[in-house]
């Protein structure tokens, strides 16, 4: 669950750390009208989503006749395709250094992640890309419950390495990094960060900024702490705060769909790999299924096979869903085959056939690009998804004709996924299938 900055500010001040002054929350120009407003002041988009600043949804006001001017301006805006509905106001403060600091879990190994630079404000991926070693990073692979004062005068000492300025506040910069480490632990978050924690002319530290995403497997155990900050703990927030294009229209369709490939839209695809979109029935066989892609690429084909996507299709979706699962897939630019299983139990085959060969047909009279599909069904009304697939393979043999379905369980789904990976490098080797011109 990732936090709406004004309530991850809550968090830290709960732990110390310092933030602006919150003037309101306000979700029309009207009510301006009834704030006290003591100018300069900072007008932020309250969105989801990473980008605010370059994108216009952070923006100073000197005077009220500019903060009514941003707030109209801000309420129109679009932010990587999330409607502006609230806004921030909060005072601006003096700016005499800017610095990173967060906290994150690994994603691979679950360690704790330290990170700190003097390079502050600005695109800190940029500063880790192009300048490496004005990054400090401490990896804690022990889950310590507090940081130790070792660890965070490291981090202060390399701070103040990189800006000698910084020396005046030394401790206090060891003092707010072990405050953000025991937010981040006792609120069981998986990202904590502050971009920037602001030096001030009086050499005041302030979380000028702030990032938190909370471990949805732990939420219900911080009950106490949400509705502390006014979120109700039994309601569910989605996390659309970094979707991409893809990731978005399955949540508008109804079903749940990752992108396993950082920024699908403008993806850069290698030739030597094959990529493989995945439509399997449930979470559970989602997740194995991923698993298996790679591990017979890994078998069979030297590595070179790549997972684009984890999909749950099961639960009984209707035959247009099913449809769009399919068509979202073969949308994807980094697609070259599509792999799908149905193990009907409360699914049935028969719809699940249905979705996918009318997602077919439909691409094939649209003239939209077409993926081959090689997959295995299995359970509750086979015989009647049988009998339809029979039949239309015989209707329209050429909207289906890279249409591989296994009936029944004569072969693993392992032989599939292998066969199917197989004709995959074939066909992109004969036709370029999936190339990014």
């Amino acid at each position: 669950m990732k936090l709406y900055e004004y309530e991850a500010k809550q968090i830290f001040e709960k732990f110390g750390l310092a933030v602006p002054k919150k003037i309101g929350i306000i979700e029309s120009i009207s009510d301006l009208e009834g704030l006290s407003l003591n100018f300069p002041i900072m007008i932020k988009a309250m969105v989801l989503i990473g980008g605010r600043g370059k994108a216009g949804g952070i923006k100073k006001a000197d005077n009220i006749e500019e903060a009514r001017d941003i707030c109209n301006k801000m309420f129109d805006l679009v932010i990587h395709g999330f409607v502006i509905r609230r806004l921030l106001l909060e005072e601006a403060v003096s700016v005499s250094h800017e610095i990173y600091l967060s906290i994150i879990t690994d994603p691979a190994t679950f360690d704790l992640v330290v990170v700190a630079s003097a390079s502050g404000g600005i695109d800190i991926e940029e500063v880790a890309k192009n300048q490496p070693e004005e990054i400090w990073k401490r990896t804690l692979s022990n889950n310590p419950k507090t940081l130790s004062e070792e660890v965070s005068q490291e981090a202060a000492d390399f701070l103040v390495g990189r800006n000698p300025e910084l020396a005046s506040v030394k401790e206090s910069l060891s003092t707010v990094i072990i405050s953000l480490f025991s937010a981040f632990q006792q609120s069981e978050a998986k990202i904590c960060e502050i971009n920037p924690l602001i030096v001030t002319n009086d050499n005041q530290l302030i979380a000028a900024d702030a990032k938190f995403v909370l471990d949805d497997n732990s939420l219900y155990r911080q009950a106490p702490l949400l509705k502390s900050i006014g979120i109700d703990p039994k309601s569910k927030r989605h996390d659309v705060s970094e979707q991409t294009k893809y990731e978005a229209q399955a949540y508008i369709v109804g079903f749940p769909f990752l992108d396993l490939l950082a920024n699908p839209v403008n993806f850069q695809k290698e030739e030597d790999k094959l990529y493989v979109g995945l439509v399997p029935g449930g979470a559970g066989y989602g997740i194995f299924s991923i698993d298996e892609v790679v591990n017979i690429g890994n078998r069979y084909f030297d590595g070179n096979v790549v997972p684009i996507n984890f999909m749950d299709s099961g639960g009984g979706p209707s035959l247009s869903k099913v449809a769009d699962m399919f068509h979202l897939l073969m949308d994807h630019p980094a697609t070259d085959l599509v792999i799908t299983s149905r193990f009907g139990g409360i699914s049935s085959c028969d719809i699940f056939i249905q979705g996918l060969i009318m997602a077919l047909r439909d691409r094939y009279i649209s003239k939209r690009r077409m993926i081959p599909v090689f997959g295995r069904m299995v359970g509750t009304d086979l015989a009647a998804a049988r009998a339809f697939l029979d039949k239309a393979k015989k209707e329209s043999p050429e909207p289906l004709k890279d249409l591989h379905i296994i009936v029944g369980n004569q072969k693993i789904m392992a032989d599939v996924i292998k066969d199917g990976i197989e004709y995959g490098f074939k066909i992109k080797k004969q036709k370029g299938i999936g190339v990014i011109k």
